[in-house]
């Protein structure tokens, strides 16, 4: 796909694999539409790339619906927006927070595929759906469903580029919220982290070049095609998590303690880092 000139709507903009994203089309040539809940962040993002600002929740139903009627058409679509809770599956259940999670991570990003219908498609998954974690139940079963839907997608529209993005360890805000959850930090530590302009760099050459998937960092490989190993390892490390009966909503517009991590996130200078 030649990417100069064509109109493209990232939604979670504001900041991590989004804002690089964004930026990074930008440098080819697109011509950009950002929404995210953050206005403030998505006018500095605008005053830098000339982009066109939707402010949006897109945890609420009907949001995409009216965001996808607000942008009117676009040639590409980037589903990358998504947040979690940090909670006990048998503590939050089904309720208004649980909810609201999954429209962002999956209900949201189909209804912007329903309603644009775009010449290509980017869903942002990520690698949660084969790497389970205490309290990240919600957020990778979420994921896995979205997965899911883009693999159907591709199979039911031949003549739409559909691109599944699965990123692992990328050193974004989001990681600051994921150190808050028990035993994280000390798996975090030991791994190879991407960056989010290496993610967003994997992404729009997957666009380019027509590519149906892209693994971020490529060294996680292995964990997507050998899921059970990898889900054994982590069910030996987290028998010594002690998981607390708590809900914590991330994300720019989650709790006081998540939206602090975020603030106090500073990128890592780690030799680990991986692309």
């Amino acid at each position: 796909m030649e990417l100069r000139g064509r109109r493209v709507l990232v939604t979670g903009a504001s900041s991590g694999i989004g804002w690089a994203t964004a930026t990074e089309l930008h440098r080819r040539g697109a011509h950009l539409v950002i929404a995210a809940r953050s206005v403030d962040k998505l006018d500095e993002l605008a005053a830098r790339i000339g982009a066109e600002v939707f402010p949006v929740d897109l945890s609420v139903p009907g949001a995409a619906a009216r965001l996808a009627e607000a942008v009117g058409p676009v040639d590409v679509l980037v589903n990358n927006a998504g947040a979690g809770v940090a909670a006990p599956v048998a503590v939050i259940g089904d309720d208004e927070t649980a909810r609201a999670a999954l429209e962002l991570n999956y209900w949201s990003p189909l209804a912007l595929v329903q309603a644009l219908r775009p010449r290509a498609i980017v869903n942002v998954t990520s690698l949660a759906f084969v790497t389970p974690w205490p309290l990240s139940g919600g957020y990778a079963a979420a994921k896995a469903a979205l997965s899911t839907a883009t693999e159907t997608l591709r199979m039911e529209n031949p003549g739409t580029l559909v691109v599944e993005v699965i990123p692992g360890p990328v050193d974004t805000p989001v990681q600051a919220e994921v150190r808050l959850i028990p035993g994280s930090a000390r798996v975090l530590d030991r791994v190879p982290t991407g960056t989010a302009e290496g993610c967003a760099h994997r992404i729009v050459t997957a666009l380019a070049r027509d590519r149906t998937r892209v693994v971020y960092p490529r060294l996680y490989w292995p964990a997507l095609a050998f899921p059970t190993v990898g889900r054994r390892l982590l069910r030996l490390t987290a028998r010594h998590v002690v998981t607390p009966e708590t809900v914590l909503r991330t994300g720019s517009q989650g709790d006081p303690q998540a939206r602090a991590a975020r603030e106090s996130w500073r990128p890592r200078r780690d030799p680990r880092r991986s692309q």
